[in-house]
């Protein structure tokens, strides 16, 4: 993928080998932040798993300590008593059946999804709109409960989920390049030691096998992620290696195409890959 002007005298500033300490890793992000807005910092971890074994596949939530930045949009499915547990705690939408027909049209102007566990015979005939966008109510990531009320403070307060994706990569956002540099650091080790306290017990070898931060615009930036993790006696991965997948793959930047999945082609990964590769495009130009 072409990339602008902008783009490419920020990614001259990266030494593309090295796997920056964390805190020199931020101080980096917040210097190759050029966009005309405050850019989103993304985190992506690449982890020694196998997600073909459902043991092996991690899924979870938890709350960073400084936040997202942003507003959090909450809609709750709830009726009579939790309903008004809802709106008490500062949800944005909160509605049984009519918010239900109104999901089933399309609309989902909203950033997390929370059902009482009697919606759910409800709120499962969404699963066609919300699953593709990752808010689909789940008992596993607590936005399923009766306890309305904490699962909206948590989720105004900034709480995140987390999951491996195909490829074994976990893809987290952890604030804003606005954020001061030490409450980007606190984000970053809040993930980071969240995932090595989920590491399944039949994973071995290297653990995180590359982390890598970016902003919404600008270049990955390897980070050095130690030996987190990593079951005794593993070795540690290179500074001049790169990383590899559990299928032998590099993985050295988030924008770099991941490999086609099991039973997919090539073509297939390239064509589903495009309309992001040109939305980004519009978007840097409109901020150069």
């Amino acid at each position: 993928m072409a990339h602008g002007k902008r783009y490419r005298q920020q990614y001259g500033k990266v030494q593309r080998n090295r796997a920056y300490p964390p805190a020199e890793a931020v101080a980096l992000i917040k210097e190759t932040a050029s966009a005309n807005f405050d850019e989103t910092v993304e985190l992506h971890l690449l982890l020694g798993v196998n997600v073909r074994h459902a043991e092996e596949q991690l899924r979870g939530t938890l709350a960073l300590p400084h936040g997202l930045g942003k507003d959090v949009t909450v809609a709750v499915f709830a009726q009579g008593q939790q309903a008004r547990d809802a709106e008490a705690a500062g949800a944005d939408f909160v509605g049984a059946d009519d918010l239900a027909e109104k999901v089933e049209e399309g609309w989902t102007d909203f950033d997390v999804a929370i059902a009482t566990p009697q919606m759910m015979g409800t709120v499962g005939k969404l699963g066609r709109v919300l699953g593709p966008q990752g808010k689909m109510p789940n008992p596993k990531v607590g936005t399923v409960t009766d306890d309305v009320e904490k699962a909206v403070s948590d989720s105004k307060a900034g709480k995140v989920e987390y999951r491996t994706d195909r490829q074994a990569i976990i893809h987290m956002t952890i604030g804003k390049a606005g954020f001061d540099a030490p409450k980007l650091l606190d984000n970053y080790t809040a993930v980071i030691e969240e995932i090595v306290r989920a590491k399944p017990s039949s994973a071995k070898g290297k653990y995180i096998r590359s982390a890598t931060l970016t902003t919404s615009m600008g270049p990955g930036i390897k980070v050095d992620a130690g030996k987190a993790g990593d079951s005794p006696g593993s070795p540690a991965a290179g500074p001049d290696t790169g990383a590899e997948g559990p299928a032998g793959q590099a993985v050295l930047d988030p924008s770099a195409p991941a490999p086609p999945a099991e039973g997919e082609s090539g073509e297939d990964a390239e064509a589903a890959e495009a309309p992001a590769a040109e939305g980004g495009d519009a978007e840097e130009a409109a901020t150069a």
